[in-house]
């Protein structure tokens, strides 16, 4: 079992931190020099090619970070392996692209290593106090399949400088304060949470608009991956937390990813086809700066954040005021903006 006491989490913070600050600027390097750049296109808001390794920093802070702070086990191991081989991908895919369904296959090869080898699924999960027990096969699946579907999730999100590795940050450190809160510090999933935190804010330090870096499919990918699994470990203690709480942290990109589907099945498109129609696009739509759309969402995502700190508090009757304000927001975004429904008056500007 691991040890984390005050002190601890300020020497990972700072040792993950800085090591990621330190590579971030030898990843943009390389990928100058190897060309896994982001080229601008109508869909993207950048005017000059951008490198886009920095998932490789985050990733290099993350090994760091276990290294001199993790301890060994099945667990451990398959998080490695699995860890490696989306990022291993997504570098692939930074230099030359390769086609969806191959890294979807990648994707999904990670997701069954951890969830067979490192035997880490959901067993029960604890919703408004009752707990329900995962029979199989279905246990096995829905793990594999939130492990997947949040890799796509945060790859999504990484659409405005900042945004997915900020999202991320937020997530990371909820974990960490609901642990704090709740005394709670010898788990897998929390050191995790605190070594991903500090190696997240030293590549956010480069991709805060305006960025000098993208993090690319290697960093959105391994981002997506050690939310899932941690959220996974999260769900084996289930007084720690539940179903609740890791979806709430994350339910703006869900939103976001869900409505997409939506918005593209009503116009005949293919799931997977791009348009500029995301939640961070309505922003920028009305007139608000990438920067200022970035705090937005960040904004956005702390509240939801909020409403899972009170929730494991014990304090459902706040978070719930909380949720119900966020919702109306979000319904509000829905009608006023092109994010479902293109609305006529836009189209006439078109």
């Amino acid at each position: 079992m691991l040890e984390v006491n005050d002190v601890n989490i300020l020497y990972i913070l700072l040792v993950t931190f800085v090591t990621s600050l330190l590579l971030v600027p030898i990843t943009k390097k390389v990928a100058r020099h190897i060309e896994a750049l982001d080229y601008p296109n109508e869909r993207k808001i950048h005017f000059k090619p951008m490198p886009r390794l920095g998932g490789v920093a985050i990733y290099g802070a993350f090994v760091l970070g276990y290294m001199l702070y993790g301890s060994n086990s099945s667990q451990m191991l398959s998080i490695l392996i699995g860890s490696f081989l989306v990022l291993f991908m997504g570098v692939v895919d930074d230099i030359s692209p390769i086609r969806a369904k191959y890294k979807l296959i990648v994707q999904i090869i990670a997701s069954l290593i951890v969830v067979f080898y490192g035997k880490i699924y959901l067993t029960e999960v604890s919703v408004l106090g009752l707990n329900f027990v995962m029979p199989s096969p279905l246990n096995y699946i829905l793990s594999c399949l939130i492990i997947v579907s949040l890799m796509n999730a945060i790859n999504f999100m990484d659409g405005l400088d900042g945004m997915a590795s900020g999202i991320s940050a937020i997530y990371f450190l909820t974990i960490a304060i609901v642990a704090y809160v709740l005394n709670r510090f010898g788990g897998l999933d929390i050191m995790l949470a605190i070594i991903m935190l500090g190696s997240t804010l030293g590549f956010l330090v480069y991709n805060f608009p305006p960025a000098s870096t993208f993090m690319g499919d290697c960093g959105s990918n391994f981002l997506g991956f050690m939310i899932s699994v941690i959220s996974l470990l999260g769900f084996k203690v289930t007084t720690f937390t539940s179903l609740i709480i890791p979806f709430v942290i994350l339910a703006l990109p869900i939103f976001d990813i869900a409505l997409s589907i939506f918005r593209r099945l009503l116009k005949g498109q293919g799931i997977a086809e791009p348009d500029r129609e995301h939640f961070h696009h309505q922003l920028l739509k009305m007139k608000f700066s990438p920067k200022t759309s970035v705090i937005i969402i960040y904004l956005i995502n702390i509240c939801f954040a909020a409403v899972s700190i009170f929730y494991a508090l014990g304090d459902d009757r706040f978070a719930l005021v909380i949720l119900i304000l966020l919702i109306l927001l979000l319904l509000f975004i829905v009608l006023k903006t092109d994010i479902l429904f293109e609305h006529s008056k836009n189209k006439n500007k078109k």
